[in-house]
């Protein structure tokens, strides 16, 4: 079976797919000081307490932060006998090659979105995925990968405004009952709230304009059920999206081995 890791700047999320569908799935705080056998106890732990059997011979990994990648490594040799395919590595193959700047890296999470928006959807839409950053991945016609943006994440806004501000608490992000606040918690509420969802329909309605197309506009990560809420916001929101794209690499370059 195949273990597919996506190890974020917040959390790390590991999911075991069976070539069909996934059978668990578990989230962890990203740590890069966190050893192999610490992730295997962790893992094996969680496995046993869910009665989940599964023999790992593969382990496919997207990442943006290169510091866990060498205790990710000696995990997959020390306890599941591989070597695991990295994303952005020149060992791995995309099934379309991304058109970006000559020389630019694209990040692993951002590889897997548009395989997994353009297996599930097709070409031309666009991914917004809420993590630490909330990252718009553009997808073109033949499912490449073609640029996106990258704006401040919903709670790093919000923890920027506590830790910068001598008075402004820290506050839980909901969709408020009105536009206007009528306390400092509302107020701080409806501005992350209101202030992404402008964000995200203002640079969709700029990507549509300069790319001439209509694009499909597929949400993911952990806060895009909240912001589900907004009709019209959101074509589909799809919470395995990047796990699921790791699969269709790891998929492709499976393929290409046997050739």
């Amino acid at each position: 079976m195949l273990l597919a890791i996506d190890c974020g700047n917040t959390n790390t999320v590991f999911s075991i797919w069976n070539g069909k569908h996934f059978i668990a799935k578990w989230r962890i705080a990203t740590e890069h000081q966190r050893t192999a056998d610490q992730y295997y106890v962790w893992l094996s732990t969680l496995m046993t307490a869910q009665n989940v059997s599964a023999n790992i011979t593969d382990v496919v990994v997207a990442t943006s932060v290169p510091r866990v990648v060498f205790n990710l490594r000696v995990l997959c040799d020390r306890y599941f006998g591989c070597r695991p395919l990295v994303l952005g590595k020149p060992k791995c193959r995309l099934p379309v090659e991304p058109r970006i700047d000559p020389g630019t890296r694209a990040g692993g999470d951002r590889l897997a979105n548009v395989a997994g928006a353009f297996q599930c959807y097709g070409g031309d839409c666009v991914v917004v995925d809420f993590g630490t950053a909330t990252n718009f991945d553009l997808v073109a016609e033949d499912g490449a990968y073609i640029g996106g943006i990258i704006a401040p994440g919903v709670n790093l806004s919000l923890e920027a405004l506590h830790t910068r501000t001598a008075a402004l608490p820290h506050v839980d992000i909901t969709q408020p009952d009105n536009i206007v606040g009528k306390n400092t918690v509302t107020c701080i509420q409806s501005g992350i709230f209101w202030g992404c969802v402008s964000m995200i329909e203002g640079l969709v309605r700029r990507l549509r304009e300069e790319t001439c197309k209509p694009l499909k506009v597929i949400g993911t990560g952990g806060l895009a059920p909240l912001f589900d809420q907004v009709p019209g916001l959101f074509d589909v929101i799809d919470d395995d999206l990047t796990i699921f794209g790791l699969t269709v690499i790891h998929a492709y370059n499976k393929i290409l081995e046997q050739e």
